[in-house]
């Protein structure tokens, strides 16, 4: 499928590495004007890059007050993991994923919205995760926190639709990613057993998802999580 973004300004948090990274360089190609929120500055220079710690919402607002008019396109991307038991996760490892992965979003919603509803359009894609749906041992805090964005992504789209913002979720399962390919080879082949189409997704499916999301092929689309994951979660 081509995509066509040429005009469309958009901003994609977490853009500097893994999926964000694959994401920002599919819209440049397709000719958005990407803006990238992360705390590390991306090797591949693709979009424009500011450098944002979203889990602190004066940090956002002084952001996206920098921002030129017109971004109506938002992906909330950026996610990090601190994985461990409940009765051994530290309150630091709680919070700081929660911070991240579900706070940081509802911040750059909330700082963006205002201008989405004047434009009388938008089209915002959370990231979430097959883990928020069905919880994964070792992962409390990201699957309640990829589990929130699902309530978020939906009570998002009841109160912005009427102004014509749509508002959906992707949620992936194990995806090859330059870091996953790191993991023992035995979780690999354990995610690879529970799918049903026998291979994994990689970047470009998880920013394919996204792009479709984001643009007007998917006009009639608002409030769905759409899994991108071969059916690990059948």
């Amino acid at each position: 499928m081509t995509w066509d973004f040429t005009g469309c300004k958009v901003l994609v948090t977490g853009g500097g590495s893994g999926i964000g990274e694959v994401i920002v360089h599919m819209l440049n190609a397709a000719g958005a004007e990407v803006h990238v929120f992360d705390r590390v500055e991306p090797k591949r220079q693709e979009g424009i890059f500011h450098r944002v710690d979203i889990s602190e919402p004066d940090n956002i607002r002084q952001a996206v007050d920098s921002l030129p008019d017109g971004v109506t396109m938002l992906v909330n991307n950026a996610g990090i993991t601190r994985d461990r038991s409940i009765v051994k996760m530290s309150d630091d490892e709680w919070r700081s994923v929660i911070d991240i992965n579900l706070s940081g979003a509802f911040y750059l919603i909330r700082a963006l919205a205002p201008a989405m509803r004047e434009a009388g359009s938008g089209s915002i894609v959370n990231i979430t995760s097959i883990n928020g749906i069905r919880g994964k041992f070792g992962q409390a805090n990201y699957s309640a926190a990829k589990a929130g964005l699902i309530g978020l992504t939906k009570t998002a789209a009841r109160e912005l639709g009427p102004k014509g913002i749509r508002v959906n979720a992707v949620a992936p399962g194990m995806v090859l990613t330059e870091m996953s390919r790191k993991l023992p080879q035995e979780i690999l082949d354990r995610a690879l057993a529970e799918t049903q189409l026998k291979k994994l997704a990689t970047e470009e499916d998880i920013a394919n998802a996204v792009l479709f999301l984001l643009s007007e092929k998917s006009r009639m689309i608002t409030g769905e999580v759409l899994k991108v994951d071969s059916g690990q979660y059948i």
